[in-house]
């Protein structure tokens, strides 16, 4: 199977890193220094995974010098998956399979709006990495988990196969017996942390520490929860306490990518997790105050870092 990582950052670029370490050809997509150090020295991953170097069998900026491929991981950020998905469509060929691993809920049918329904899965990832210089990816933690299935819920041959390659690289990859349900799941989670993480400048070892402050974490956990159900999607209430103990098993240094773009002065992707949470609330008649509240007050930084405002 040939695979293309689309966006090989933090995310993308880690999963890249170990289908090329298991044998797999994969190329991978990335820009500015980060794309010129892997293209001179490899990509090297380094923490949690213990340390590897890699060599792509091909690194570039250009689809076209790519051409049609098996699989396309896609690993932008949620904000760019529009803007990506036009510029995919050189990877595109009649048995493609696009799985992407964004935060949120919404990039699957995105890509399934511009790529065409056949051609999508529905994923997600878990994991903790960050870059830590051009063409290095440090995992801070977390075991790397792959979620994915058909929008359908149907069980198929290609998702069979991706689970193999996957495996094959010592990745855990899991079928989900419902990709709706398994989105909402992991949005209940990183659309919480993530936004207060970046209000409270804290890592979810901190957060867990301060009983009021892990009590907001599940209140707006629970108003997420309410959004899902509205929606149509069977969340079950459970998974809110799943959830926070999920963050107890985390490394305790662990900070959300939301909070670390924010933090460092970066685009985020603000408006597709908690912004989401508002937009969709709205939506479906749920009021979310909380989540309103913590949007409202990370915007000026989301909008600082987009240049929408000019700092004092």
């Amino acid at each position: 199977m040939r695979v293309a990582v689309f966006g090989s950052g933090a995310v993308g670029g880690y999963f890249g890193a170990r289908l090329l370490r298991a044998g797999v050809e994969v190329c991978l997509m990335a820009r500015g220094e980060h794309l010129r150090a892997i293209q001179e020295k490899g990509l090297r991953v380094s923490g949690a995974s213990g340390e590897f170097t890699v060599q792509p069998s091909l690194a570039t900026d250009q689809p076209a010098a790519v051409g049609e491929v098996d699989l396309v991981l896609v690993g932008v950020k949620a904000w760019q998956v529009e803007e990506a998905a036009q510029a995919m469509r050189p990877l595109i060929g009649k048995n493609t399979v696009v799985l992407p691993l964004q935060n949120g809920v919404e990039a699957p049918f995105q890509l399934a709006n511009a790529l065409g329904k056949e051609v999508v899965l529905g994923g997600l990832c878990q994991i903790s990495t960050f870059i830590l210089a051009p063409g290095m990816i440090y995992h801070v933690g977390i075991d790397p988990t792959i979620i994915f299935g058909e929008l359908d819920r149907r069980l198929s041959p290609r998702t069979m196969e991706i689970q193999a390659l996957f495996e094959r690289a010592g990745v855990r990859a899991v079928i989900a017996e419902d990709i709706g349900v398994a989105l909402w799941d992991k949005f209940l989670f990183i659309a919480a942390f993530g936004a207060l993480g970046a209000v409270s400048r804290s890592t979810a070892g901190e957060i867990l520490q301060v009983a009021p402050t892990r009590r907001l974490l599940e209140e707006v956990m629970l108003e997420i929860w309410k959004v899902a159900r509205a929606a149509g999607v069977l969340l079950p209430a459970e998974a809110i306490g799943r959830r926070l103990r999920f963050i107890e098993q985390m490394p305790p240094q662990t900070v959300a990518s939301l909070a670390r773009d924010l933090g460092e002065g970066r685009p985020s992707e603000l408006d597709q997790l908690i912004g989401a949470v508002v937009r969709l609330g709205e939506r479906y008649e749920v009021e979310v105050p909380l989540s309103r509240a913590l949007y409202a007050a990370l915007l000026p930084l989301e909008w600082r870092a987009r240049r929408k405002i000019i700092p004092a």
